[in-house]
């Protein structure tokens, strides 16, 4: 049903998606932090700065924000996962489609099918991801509740840190889930290369490991969070050095 070609094609994605996931546990690459790394560090020092905050109206959003974004995912996978069904409904019409389209290796229905089934698979995998991280998120928020009052955490700084500490560590195991779900669904874009012949089915699942590293060591978005921008800093001590000397603005002739 598959060809010599089908399978080096699979275990080539299986490979690069093990390697990638293996590339990210560890914490650099060519002396590079990750951006997901990074994000760990932040999530640290946003969980403490609410240590100094009695009134948590913004945490609660944040992470409202991070439960709903997950939940939309688990949904998304799962209308992902009918539409498979639906499509392994319509083997016959498809390929018939794929006979009459030029480059397309047409191995017959069997191998549409495992094909499908495959893809099926990667969102499961996904939506059991996406669901367990909405739930760690839901236990995350409720240690978030157990932080104490300002005064509190002065009276007792250990405790306050004990308690921040086990919400860092929920936040981040959730948002680790999170990603490998979302890698999943990355991934599975590059899979549906296969539906076309497995040298597409390579050629995609590499473009698609390339971006993802991309974004992960050498994007905009690892620069603003690891804060390598100073010429923000030089800009706001040309500010300063403007200012008048009493530290007013010089508001004069503008009211």
């Amino acid at each position: 049903m598959l060809t010599v070609a089908d399978y080096i094609a699979l275990a080539f994605f299986a490979i690069l998606w093990l390697g990638y996931s293996w590339l990210l546990r560890g914490r650099t690459f060519f002396g590079r932090t990750s951006l997901t790394h990074a994000m760990t560090e932040r999530r640290r020092e946003w969980i403490y700065n609410s240590l100094r905050r009695d009134l948590k109206m913004i945490d609660t959003q944040i992470m409202a924000g991070l439960q709903n974004g997950t939940a939309f995912f688990a949904s998304t996978s799962m209308f992902a996962i009918g539409s498979c069904f639906a499509l392994l409904g319509a083997t016959d019409k498809v390929n018939a489609i794929f006979a009459d389209l030029p480059y397309v290796f047409s191995s017959g229905t069997a191998s549409f099918e495992l094909k499908v089934g495959g893809l099926t698979a990667l969102f499961a995998y996904a939506f059991f991801k996406f669901g367990w991280s909405y739930r760690l998120f839901n236990y995350c928020s409720i240690l978030f509740g157990s932080i104490p009052m300002v005064r509190d955490s002065e009276t007792d700084i250990i405790a306050a840190e004990r308690a921040a500490e086990r919400v860092i560590r929920m936040n981040v195991i959730a948002g680790g889930h999170f990603n490998e779900g979302l890698r999943a669904i990355f991934l599975s874009i590059g899979y549906l290369g296969w539906f076309v012949n497995a040298y597409v089915f390579m050629a995609t699942t590499a473009i698609i490991v390339v971006v993802l590293t991309r974004r992960q060591f050498f994007s905009e978005a690892r620069l603003a969070i690891m804060d390598a921008n100073p010429p923000s800093i030089l800009h706001l001590s040309a500010i300063r050095r403007d200012m008048p000397p009493d530290g007013g603005s010089d508001l004069s002739g503008g009211l």
